[in-house]
């Protein structure tokens, strides 16, 4: 075995490593949590950026 075998075999495994990856994303297993983490950026969990300076401002001026 040479070094062009060995190089050969990494591409291949590599190759086949991506293949799962993209079976595993697509897979509708995967869906849910996918989708759970698309609506992260809207829950209502945090506070608003606009209030969190308005205390901020409050307790510097006052």
């Amino acid at each position: 075995m040479d070094i062009n075998d060995l190089r050969s075999l990494i591409t291949v495994l590599a190759f086949l490593c991506f293949l799962g990856i993209v079976v595993w994303a697509y897979s509708k297993h995967a869906k849910a949590g996918f989708d759970e983490a698309a609506r992260l950026p809207l829950s209502d969990d945090d506070l608003p950026a606009s209030r969190g300076r308005q205390d901020q401002e409050g307790k510097a001026n006052g």
